[in-house]
């Protein structure tokens, strides 16, 4: 057997351990928790994470409801390709409009523009109104030191605060999803997946991804060391040169501070061989709100983030 046919047979059974996980996951929470409910925006991590729930309860319908928590700001093929999802699976959907909570006063718009940190107050507001026990997110521990530390069943207190001093063991695959009237648990079965990982299966299962995670010809304008692009949250100010690039975004989020990188790649092999090449997470690399200060998402997180 050759090194590449090793490698290969290798990466396989990589994928296949992993799915085994996280249906495993699902299967749990399903047995364990009376109201679970999946974040879903239309990004890859929550397409795929779609995607492994279907898998889970086939032939029978996803037994949750998937939530998303709207900016307002959010790229018009992803909100597309939301709905499109939601339509031929059947699905049920609760949207969650930062917009809303802005209008009555419980939010107000950062002077920056910025919708990003808005989503938390939506998210809580709307687990305590549905009473979620549990909430599945595609948060993986490979994009960023703060999501390195939660475990797969991360438990939140009554006002939706993460303490990583609270995080139990899990040992042997156990989950101890046990929690106080009040809480919920959040719920993370892609944990042990790479950017690399979720391509390649990605690629195996052939699932279907908004059209901007490939390449295309955008306007876009040059901030803070990320090509940005045009659109309701404002830009480009004075002095940012709008040009048009070929480029792709490797994660999705509010426009305001997600960036595309300079790109070629049309399909998922070329995305796979370029996400090999890279040294950065694709949230260090395009993630502008991640750059606030060395501790910004485990900040969000305290506060009841993702």
């Amino acid at each position: 057997m050759t090194t590449a046919q090793t490698a290969t047979d290798a990466a396989r059974d990589n994928l296949a351990a992993l799915e085994s996980e996280a249906v495993h996951i699902f299967r749990e929470v399903a047995g364990e928790f009376d109201r679970p409910v999946i974040l879903f925006s239309g990004g890859k991590d929550s397409t795929l994470l779609l995607h492994l729930a279907i898998k889970a309860f086939w032939p029978a319908p996803v037994p949750f409801p998937l939530l998303h928590v709207d900016t307002g700001h959010n790229f018009e093929e992803v909100i597309a390709f939301r709905d499109h999802v939601v339509n031929t699976h059947g699905l049920r959907l609760i949207v969650a409009k930062v917009q809303d909570w802005i209008d009555d006063g419980r939010l107000e718009e950062r002077p920056d523009g910025t919708r990003n940190p808005l989503q938390t107050q939506p998210l809580l507001d709307t687990i305590a109104e549905h009473r979620f026990d549990a909430v599945f997110g595609g948060g993986r521990r490979d994009e960023e030191r703060a999501r390195a530390k939660e475990r797969i069943f991360s438990l939140r207190d009554a006002f939706g605060q993460w303490d990583p001093r609270r995080q139990r063991p899990e040992l042997w695959n156990l989950y101890n999803g046990r929690h106080r009237p009040g809480e919920h648990v959040r719920v993370f079965p892609l944990s042990n997946w790479t950017e690399a990982d979720v391509w390649n299966y990605i690629a195996r299962e052939d699932i279907e991804l908004p059209s901007i995670y490939y390449a295309h010809r955008r306007s876009v304008f040059r901030r803070d060391g990320m090509w940005l692009t045009e659109g309701p949250w404002g830009g480009p100010r004075d002095g940012e040169e709008v040009r048009e690039l070929t480029v792709r975004y490797r994660t999705v989020g509010d426009g305001s501070c997600t960036g595309a990188v300079e790109s070629t790649a049309t399909t998922v092999e070329q995305v796979i061989a370029e996400v090999k090449a890279s040294r950065l997470t694709e949230r260090g690399a395009t993630r502008a709100d991640d750059r606030l200060s060395e501790a910004a998402m485990e900040d969000r997180k305290r506060e009841g983030y993702f």
